[in-house]
């Protein structure tokens, strides 16, 4: 029996690294590797494969015999303005991240509204995920409408008991299943908010894939709100990067505060061309994702209970996007094992990121549709589920 100073001596890199990084390397080795996915993620090939990719796509979509951009003209300029065109907005302003697009675009808002509080749901991105940048960094104050995994409803933007400045809606809401209101509870949630006398941001990072469910193109989408964030990366695989839409007035104070808060960047050309390669390619084909997805969302339902798994589920049933949740009646970590090592051995990778806990035995993941999950028929799902399921324990 090999005791634990052997396993250190024979394979020390291997024992000194926690399981959780160790499993998280397998996953992404495996997503290289793998023959088939429904989603071969961009930003986990090497960066020769993505300065290959983007020297190779770049000269579609930008002469690269023009000069590089410097403080944001150039091609930053021209990103911007394509922005804007497809968004129906007199102005973009290009910004590093969208942490910092948001905080810029509320801070603006704050101050020509007076009123620093922000209605937002609690599972919004700036609540969950930038360690409280609204209060810390912005001096906003976030006035929360639900903690309720669904998107807010008008009547409670009414009957909210504080006043606030500023609504922001994020779309889709990402922490609750990727969640859309639909067109008309849209309309209606910004009504109720100008009935209150405040204005409205879309957090729209993956507003680019909203346009299937809401049924309207982008420009009439985003032109409900007063500003809206996109993001080039969550939806359009580009190297980073995010923009805010809106008003002309509204932007150019932007660009002030954007420099204030450290993102005027000298060059930014590699990230705004991989920005406009994925709106040449990318943007097209996002309503054939979502329409896909709800192909494997209805084949992994079916999947699940054909092989006799007491309990799933796929939220949304229908997905709003081409992204989706899976539930699971298993701990997380007995799951995500199972996907890395049918990934392994089959080189078919059904479930591709990471399992976190729901509440007791209760395991949930993120499924994405993207062009390699194009190729999946419902069968395909259906003999995938089988096999996964197979390496699972049964739940007694």
């Amino acid at each position: 029996m090999t005791d634990k100073g052997e396993l250190d001596e024979e394979r020390p890199e291997q024992a000194e690294r926690p399981v959780a990084e160790q499993l998280r390397e397998r996953r992404a080795a495996a997503q290289r590797r793998a023959r088939r996915t429904l989603s071969r993620a961009d930003w986990g090939s090497t960066m020769r494969e993505r300065l290959a990719h983007l020297t190779e796509s770049a000269a579609g979509v930008y002469d690269l015999d023009e000069p590089a951009d410097v403080y944001g003209n150039r091609v930053v300029a021209a990103l911007e303005e394509r922005v804007a065109a497809l968004l129906g907005t007199e102005a973009a302003a290009f910004f590093p991240t969208g942490t910092m697009a948001q905080q810029v675009a509320l801070r603006c808002w704050a101050g020509r509204t007076r009123d620093p509080a922000v209605a937002l749901h609690a599972l919004a991105h700036p609540e969950v995920h930038e360690r409280h940048a609204f209060s810390q960094v912005s001096g906003l104050r976030p006035v929360l409408v639900t903690d309720e995994p669904r998107q807010p409803t008008a009547e409670e933007i009414r009957d909210l008991a504080e006043p606030f400045g500023t609504l922001m809606l994020e779309l889709p809401l990402r922490d609750a299943g990727f969640l859309l209101p639909s067109w008309e509870e849209l309309t209606a949630l910004v009504e109720a908010a100008r009935e209150r006398d405040a204005v409205v941001h879309f957090d729209g990072a993956r507003l680019w894939e909203c346009a299937e469910h809401l049924g309207r193109p982008l420009e009439e989408i985003a032109g409900l709100a007063d500003s809206v964030y996109v993001s080039f990366y969550k939806s359009l695989g580009g190297l980073g990067g995010a923009a805010l839409a809106g008003p002309r007035t509204l932007v150019e104070e932007a660009r002030t505060w954007r420099h204030r808060y450290g993102g005027m960047i000298f060059q930014q050309f590699p990230t705004v061309l991989s920005a406009l390669v994925g709106l040449e390619r990318e943007l097209p084909r996002l309503p054939e994702y979502v329409r896909h997805a709800r192909v494997v969302a209805a084949a992994l339902r079916e999947g699940f209970a054909g092989a006799g798994v007491a309990w799933s589920r796929v939220h949304p049933g229908v997905p709003h996007t081409h992204e989706f949740q899976v539930w699971l009646p298993y701990e997380p970590d007995v799951v995500a094992e199972a996907a890395v090592r049918q990934a392994e051995e089959t080189s078919v990778m059904l479930f591709a990121n990471a399992w976190t806990g729901a509440g007791p035995g209760i395991a949930c993941t993120e499924v994405s549709v993207r062009a390699a999950g194009l190729e999946w028929t419902a069968d395909d799902v259906h003999a995938a589920v089988r096999d996964f399921v197979a390496r699972l324990p049964a739940v007694s």
